[in-house]
């Protein structure tokens, strides 16, 4: 069974929790227990009704205001697939919190109210989605309920958002009207909507193909554990354990560690403790190399057909994400997957207004929610890839080295 990570986005009180909350309740995805305390927490239960958003409104500020600030992961699974739910917030402050959210997302869903239309936040959102690389959208029209189930509505709010895609390069789009509160079109179809010839929206979520969006031609392996038991038994083994992030890889191929350019062939192949002849992304497994070579954690086991690039300076759009300012000639680590290295902010060429893409040259300062495209030098080589031809080999993260936390996400150019 697949995987799908989505992620739901929109304007304030656009009901994107509450949509979560009616997926979760009506595909019966929730515990009793869990369902009795958000009953006995919901403001509407004089007249009997769920306030369906407790469910992922977890901190006791956002129930007090009736908002999201955090991100909320929800898991659900339907006998077709697993669900991973990241409900993200919708306020201009927490942008960080939704780049976070998004940047592992398979899919987003832009909720617009059909009583507003197409928004500011509509169009942030949507930008996100598409510096982010998201592959695909679902634009969910909410609160048709309370304009009487028009379908003029819903044709007039797709045309507006089909300009918006157009112009960000969003290719994979679906349009689909709903009610989160009252489960229209959440879980089953329904009568109120006699007009729309589509399908639910848990139906679209089950039946959305991912595969395709692995990429199987740039073969990526990233090394996270070496494994050398030195026992009697096992005097001689030496696997190198990771997940493969991209690629196939094969028995008896030969290889490249980068970023030393040591090459090799592949031995052998260990997945779940049993010899296999190939393995293909996302599979962990453990590979064997002919040959003694110098392999260690962060190091990246790549094929020669499509190799990364290799450099110590990378062009990069970031999200900053700390209360502290970032300043030019600032150092951190970066991180890409397992390989961490130290580097220096060299360049910050631009900020750029994520509701209008306009560039500011030169910026005084970069504060916290800023995206901006700067210049990193890093201490030593890193294998990569652009992020919009590979992101999961092209998004490192900055890390602050005193505090360990994690300043800005990257997305390498």
């Amino acid at each position: 069974m697949d995987l799908l990570r989505f992620i739901t986005a929109g304007s304030v009180d656009d009901g994107k929790s509450t949509l979560i909350g009616r997926l979760l309740y009506d595909s019966k995805s929730i515990m009793i227990d869990q369902l009795q305390a958000i009953e006995k927490q919901s403001k509407n239960r004089q007249a009997g009704e769920i306030d369906l958003a407790l469910l992922t409104d977890g901190l006791r500020a956002e129930r007090e205001q009736g908002i999201t600030i955090d991100i909320a992961y929800k898991y659900f699974s339907t006998p077709r697939r697993k669900f991973i739910i990241a409900d993200a917030p919708g306020h201009i402050q927490y942008t960080r919190n939704m780049v976070t959210g998004a940047s592992t997302a398979d899919l987003m869903i832009v909720l617009i109210d059909a009583r507003n239309g197409v928004v500011e936040q509509t169009r942030r959102h949507s930008i996100i989605a598409s510096l982010l690389n998201i592959p695909h959208v679902i634009v969910a029209i909410n609160k048709m309920d309370l304009v009487d189930y028009s379908p003029d509505v819903f044709n007039n709010i797709a045309m507006d958002y089909a300009e918006v895609a157009k112009s960000l390069g969003l290719t994979d789009v679906r349009y689909i009207p709903i009610s989160a509160l009252d489960g229209d079109n959440i879980v089953e179809k329904s009568t109120n909507f006699s007009w729309y010839e589509g399908e639910s929206l848990l139906h679209l979520l089950e039946n959305i193909e991912i595969e395709k969006d692995i990429n199987h031609t740039h073969s990526r392996f990233p090394v996270q554990y070496v494994i050398r038991p030195q026992t009697e038994e096992l005097h001689d083994y030496r696997g190198y354990a990771g997940k493969i992030i991209s690629g196939i890889y094969r028995k008896g191929e030969k290889v490249i560690v980068q970023p030393s350019g040591l090459e090799s062939r592949i031995r052998s192949i260990e997945k779940d403790g049993k010899e296999v002849e190939e393995a293909v992304a996302p599979q962990s497994v453990v590979l064997h190399l002919e040959d003694d070579v110098d392999v260690s954690r962060g190091d990246l086991v790549v094929k020669e057909e499509n190799p990364p690039r290799l450099s110590q300076q990378v062009e990069v759009l970031l999200c900053w994400m700390d209360s502290k300012p970032l300043v030019n000639g600032n150092k951190y680590l970066l991180q890409l997957n397992s390989r961490r290295v130290r580097c220096i902010i060299k360049d910050i060429e631009y900020k750029m207004d994520v509701n209008t893409l306009m560039k500011k040259f030169s910026p005084d300062s970069v504060e916290l929610n800023d995206v901006i495209r700067a210049t990193i030098k890093t201490s030593s080589p890193i294998p990569y890839d652009s992020y919009k031809e590979l992101r999961v080999n092209g998004g490192p993260v900055l890390i602050d080295e005193t505090s360990f936390v994690t300043v800005a996400a990257c997305m390498i150019q």
